[in-house]
């Protein structure tokens, strides 16, 4: 009997080191113009509502956003309605955003950037992304990564969609 006497020890740490995040990487919503882009058009606004609409029963418990003031517009409805602040990243190197997740073990994260960096931050997680890159007009992206942790190592599975309305020509 004493042979098995540490094996619910050893079964809870076994436990306790799993977990699972899921993370929703966009990019911010539709700019006023080339000439204005540090704020959303009403498109973009619609678009980050429609980001809150499909995340708000997701479980967020963490939102990231960079600095800038569009990414934060895009981020602000779903902010608003599940009462959690806004964190910044730097938006270089996607290195500092990529180590935030990964220290956010076993919580749903919103990470919200720009279109050279999207996929970056996805294939940071260890995410291969369909597309090579994000064209300028290209603003519906949603990729979820999920991360798992577990007693025989982790995994990492991308599910790619999009949201909201298509943006008009």
């Amino acid at each position: 009997m004493t042979k098995y006497k540490f094996l619910p020890v050893l079964l809870l740490a076994g436990l306790t080191a799993c977990s699972t995040s899921t993370v929703y990487i966009v990019r911010h919503g539709e700019k006023v113009s080339e000439a204005d882009t540090t704020s959303l058009s009403a498109v973009g606004f619609e678009r980050a509502q429609a980001l809150a609409d499909r995340l708000e029963d997701e479980r967020i418990s963490r939102i990231l956003t960079t600095p800038t003031r569009r990414t934060q517009q895009t981020a602000g409805p779903l902010s608003q309605h599940l009462n959690l602040p806004i964190e910044s990243y730097p938006p270089k190197p996607v290195d500092a955003v990529v180590e935030l997740v990964q220290q956010t073990k076993g919580k749903n994260i919103l990470v919200v950037g720009h279109s050279n960096t999207i996929l970056e931050i996805a294939q940071g997680l260890g995410a291969k992304p369909s597309k090579a890159n994000i064209e300028s007009e290209d603003f519906d992206n949603l990729l979820i990564v999920t991360l798992k942790k577990g007693l025989f190592g982790k995994s990492v599975r991308l599910q790619e969609e999009t949201y909201g309305k298509p943006t008009p020509p």
